[in-house]
């Protein structure tokens, strides 16, 4: 990965509270995890920003370096990788979820 995929990632990151990357857009996924992922957050009712991976080659590779994680979808609050949409579903069911988003100060959609 080049240092400027990894610039503009680390920018990305830095700059949204809740960033997903993800196959697709929130209102067209293009892939069930994707979804999946979408809903979760949308079930929270928090206000998120989406990557379309599909869109750009450098960035669909160098978020798995970036993050040292193999699958997309892709969740980060304030900064922080939290995990793909099978993370995000045992914290959402656990409510764990929830309770970051609250601990982190993130603003409802």
């Amino acid at each position: 990965m080049t240092d400027d995929t990894m610039a503009r990632l680390q920018t990305l990151v830095d700059g949204n509270d809740v960033l997903l990357f993800m196959k697709g857009t929130p209102l067209f996924p293009q892939c069930g995890f994707s979804n999946r992922a979408v809903s979760i957050l949308s079930h929270l009712g928090v206000a998120f920003d989406s990557v379309d991976v599909l869109q750009d080659q450098a960035v669909r590779q160098g978020i798995k370096a970036f993050s040292d994680w193999p699958t997309i979808p892709q969740l980060y609050v304030k900064g922080e990788f939290i995990g793909g949409s099978d993370i995000m579903m045992e914290m959402y069911e656990s409510g764990e979820l929830a309770e970051l988003m609250a601990e982190k100060g993130v603003a409802a959609a």
